[in-house]
């Protein structure tokens, strides 16, 4: 993934490919990708998806805050409840 977000502004479709590599690893070795990484890929196409160029980031404060993130290929939207911390 660091490969991929190093590459990004020059080539995107090698950062794609990147990730493409790294999940077929993960899904071979049977292991899941850490949380980091998995916000990094859009649940739905399976893109790439840096916050900021191939998504939006959003905070939203409805019922309960969430972290709202929209992917701008497939425009389909991701939703990561914020919770507060305990003392």
């Amino acid at each position: 993934f660091r490969l991929a977000i190093e590459t990004h502004r020059e080539d995107p479709e090698l950062a794609q490919r990147y990730v493409d590599i790294a999940r077929r690893v993960a899904m071979a070795a049977k292991v899941r990708l850490p949380t980091e990484y998995r916000r990094l890929v859009c649940r739905h196409c399976k893109s790439f998806i840096l916050p900021g160029v191939g998504s939006r980031v959003r905070i939203k404060q409805r019922r309960e805050p969430h972290v709202v993130i929209t992917c701008l290929k497939c425009g389909k939207h991701m939703r990561i409840p914020l919770r507060r911390r305990e003392n």
